[in-house]
């Protein structure tokens, strides 16, 4: 025995440090290259997707969570909200308190049995209460848009194994794809792989649409989902280009309406949104609302191109200085933004020109104010916080609840609008939780809203897919 000891210290000492290192070495390329044996063997087929934004794990885009995992409901393309976790909910205490009913027999992707105790949304000011197979959400106000709110997607969190010798967090959702691997950068994703019974997505993350068109330029992804400009892709034989009308996305003009602003007056902003014209195809916006969705009523004002009638509110309220503002906009609209300075300068010579011989202006001096003079500012990121007249693409609300955006009490509302009976419709309107009667609300809200033109809506705008031919 002893013999065999010291032929074995005699290896250790001649040969233990090159021992050492090969163990190493295999540990390390194990842990590395196993994933990667992993996914020769796997054939399923991946697509690679090119996605712009900066996202952490808790933040991911919504179509990327919807792939992995499911909400208490789900919300239809008309904004209607239906159950999906849940059995059914009720309504009680006059809109403050929603009762969830879970279904059984639903399980996590590790195996795991989902209950009420997975559901784990965090609100601010709600009491949540759970029972082995209801969740209660008592809130502190009514709050009828909630049960879209719980549509979002539930995870739970667990740390895994990560290169033999450390752990990193990972998701686990209740959907047809799970994450199988990422990568991160700087404190966000910079890749994101999820996989299904018979495919896998792998997305890529780029800052800028411009950065995601160099990415597929370089081969690094093969689709691309959601731009609002394709570039010189557009003219590429190898790819196909789609276009999707998206009718919850707008381009709109917002006026700041600070009482100190001359946008304060209504007779202003009613005469620059009949002095500009505007398509007359679907791509027509008309107004807060989505067409697409169930409370869409097109009860208000068109404000169809109208050089007579602008003039005439124009000079219904002269102003009391010139019209000298600025536009300000992004480079993706900055050609709209030549445009509508034109047209609303020819609405100002006009208006020069019929004040002055106008019998029912007596004071002369304040016809010169009719003169508009614009200046265009181009920002990549306009500060909604400094502004004079924006414009700039808007996501509609899948909810008609626009509370946030043109309640006067709302830090939110950037334009500084403000109006007694619009936030006593829009109050109403996140309290009844019957949806005719709020159809009928924002039925009003629609109609008055147009006729007090906050801010003028152009067009729906135009999204764009690309894919690599054979791809």
């Amino acid at each position: 025995m002893r013999k065999y000891y010291w032929y074995f210290s005699a290896f250790l000492r001649k040969h233990g440090l090159v021992l050492l290192a090969s163990v190493v070495v295999a540990i390390i390329v194990f842990s590395i290259g196993l994933p990667f044996i992993i996914q020769l063997l796997d054939f399923k087929p991946k697509t690679y997707v090119g996605v712009v934004g900066y996202y952490n794990l808790a933040s991911l885009p919504d179509d990327i969570q919807n792939q992995m995992s499911s909400g208490l409901t789900k919300v239809a393309a008309d904004g209607s909200v239906s159950p999906n976790l849940s059995e059914r909910w009720m309504v009680e205490d006059d809109g403050k308190t929603y009762r969830f009913l879970i279904k059984k027999n639903i399980h996590w992707q590790d195996g795991k049995y989902f209950t009420t105790d997975d559901v784990n949304y965090s609100f601010d000011r709600v009491q949540v209460i759970k029972t082995a197979n209801e969740v209660v959400f008592k809130l502190p106000d009514p709050y009828a848009p909630f049960p879209m709110v719980v549509s979002r997607p539930l995870f739970r969190v667990v740390n895994e194994p990560y290169l033999i010798f450390f752990h990193r967090q990972k998701i686990i959702g209740l959907g047809k794809f799970q994450v199988s691997d990422y990568s991160e950068q700087n404190g966000h994703i910079s890749q994101l792989t999820i996989s299904g019974d018979k495919e896998e997505f792998v997305y890529r993350f780029y800052f800028t649409e411009e950065d995601a068109i160099n990415g597929f330029k370089r081969g690094e992804v093969d689709v691309l989902r959601d731009l609002s400009n394709p570039g010189d892709l557009a003219k590429w034989p190898t790819v196909n280009v789609s276009t999707l009308l998206d009718k919850k996305s707008v381009l709109s003009i917002f006026f700041n309406v600070d009482q100190k602003s001359v946008f304060n007056s209504k007779e202003i902003r009613q005469a620059l949104n009949y002095a500009l014209q505007k398509p007359t195809d679907e791509s027509r916006a008309l107004g807060p609302i989505s067409p697409v969705s169930w409370a869409f009523s097109n009860v208000g004002k068109n404000y169809d191109f109208d050089e007579g009638r602008a003039v005439e509110r124009l000079l219904s309220n002269p102003p009391g200085d010139q019209l000298h503002f600025t536009l300000t906009t992004t480079p993706t609209f900055s050609a709209e933004a030549d445009q509508i300075k034109r047209q609303w300068e020819t609405l100002g010579k006009n208006a020069v020109s019929a004040c002055q011989k106008s019998t029912t202006i007596k004071d002369k001096s304040l016809c010169p104010n009719m003169q508009i003079q614009v200046d265009i500012r181009i920002n990549n990121f306009p500060d909604t916080g400094d502004f004079q007249v924006l414009l700039i693409g808007q996501e509609l609300s899948t909810d008609p609840d626009q509370y946030a955006l043109w309640h006067s009490g709302q830090e939110t509302n950037f334009t500084n609008y403000s109006n007694t009976r619009i936030d006593s419709l829009l109050e109403k309107g996140r309290q009844v939780t019957d949806q005719k009667q709020r159809i009928t609300i924002y039925q009003d809200f629609q109609q008055f809203f147009s006729d007090d033109a906050p801010v003028i809506f152009m067009r729906y705008l135009n999204k764009f897919e690309i894919h690599r031919k054979g791809k």
